[in-house]
């Protein structure tokens, strides 16, 4: 597959070393982060791409217009209408209960712009439609990419985010100046996440 030998060529000439834990064996949620730089999409298309794992991904509206839109369609993209945020939620869970297979790439703390939170979709997402979340990584302080743990959210956003937290604690992103904490603006205890 012409996929795989692109990415077994990025591999083997590029500075970044893939690591971490094996592609998961059922659909995820995947979340890619530190989200801090346009690199980070190419460092996760490559991930994909060399294990082998078929990817959905959302990107804001404006990526999917004119000659970009098949492209960007081809490579697994999801337009989102950021006047409209939450009908992609409600898209992507009606693709999955009818029967969709695929990885969706999620980068919760949202465009490469300054801001204090993450956005929660990932997280309504995966407990919507009984997905697990991935973790995916980018650290440019020891130039490694890959993935990390896959787990089950239990409802419990304080404790969920924790554990979130407590992996991408070392993780400095592409950009590490642009990192943003993982944390929800709804993460209080007794809150869900709407």
């Amino acid at each position: 597959m012409l996929r795989r030998l692109v990415a077994r060529v990025f591999w083997a000439c590029g500075r970044w070393t893939l690591t971490g834990e094996a592609a998961p064996t059922r659909p995820t949620v995947l979340i890619g982060a530190p989200h801090t730089s346009a690199w980070d999409f190419v460092l996760m298309l490559a991930i994909a791409w060399r294990l082998g794992i078929d990817i959905r991904w959302l990107g804001k509206k404006s990526l999917f217009a004119g000659w970009r839109g098949p492209i960007m369609r081809r490579l697994g993209g999801i337009p989102v209408d950021r006047a409209h945020p939450g009908h992609v939620v409600e898209e992507v869970v009606e693709r999955v209960h009818a029967g969709e297979v695929f990885g969706l790439v999620v980068t919760p703390d949202g465009t490469r712009g300054r801001h204090e939170y993450w956005k929660s979709g990932f997280y309504r997402i995966a407990r919507d439609t009984g997905m697990p979340v991935t973790l995916g990584f980018v650290d440019r302080t020891t130039m490694t990419t890959g993935l990390g743990p896959t787990f089950e959210l239990t409802g419990d956003v304080p404790a969920d985010m924790d554990r979130i937290r407590a992996f991408y604690a070392d993780k400095a992103g592409f950009r590490p100046e642009r990192r943003v904490e993982p944390r929800l603006r709804d993460e209080h205890p007794g809150d869900s996440v709407p």
